[in-house]
């Protein structure tokens, strides 16, 4: 089976998780801003940051423009992985495909959120707005900024090696 790794990172999480899959299976991860051809590919392999609940805008530009594909994706977030809010960032991905494309898998692990991002945050949200920086929510960046960690890396190795060993 022919396989594209791609990915795109703002802060590193994303790289970091690329290549560990791309260790996993052998492959070169692949950065979006090479604009990889999907011609010919089996599966198309995808990570991305998580910007404003979905793709970033490299990778939305990049999913948007495949056609017909099989295509497993994988994301970072400052949220915690098993949250809907992680889940319903994965579906959004999704929805940014081109026409014919099918989804073949979904990863999603925590990583830290980029200092830019959380200092805007904190001029942008007044206290009492869902996203104000409370106590709360600087402790959640905080607990992101330990990952992805080797059990997360460990996790996207373990799903896509059995992703591919599954996807003929």
């Amino acid at each position: 089976m022919k396989i594209l790794l791609t990915y795109s990172s703002k802060t590193g999480n994303t790289k970091k998780v690329a290549e560990a899959i791309g260790e996993a299976l052998q492959l070169r991860a692949v950065p979006v801003e090479e604009n990889p051809n999907p011609a010919g590919y089996d599966l198309i392999i995808a990570g991305y940051w998580v910007d404003r609940g979905t793709a970033d805008a490299k990778m939305k530009d990049y999913l948007s423009r495949l056609t017909g594909q099989k295509v497993a994706l994988f994301a970072t977030l400052g949220a915690e992985a098993d949250s809907e809010h992680a889940a319903n960032c994965l579906t959004n991905g999704a929805a940014l495909l081109g026409e014919g494309c099918e989804v073949a898998g979904r990863f999603i692990c925590q990583g830290k959120v980029a200092e830019e991002m959380v200092e805007m945050m904190k001029k942008m949200f007044p206290e009492g707005h869902p996203h104000a920086m409370t106590p709360e929510r600087l402790a959640r960046i905080e607990k992101a900024a330990s990952h992805p960690d080797e059990a997360d890396l460990a996790a996207a190795r373990e799903y896509f090696s059995q992703l591919c060993l599954g996807v003929q």
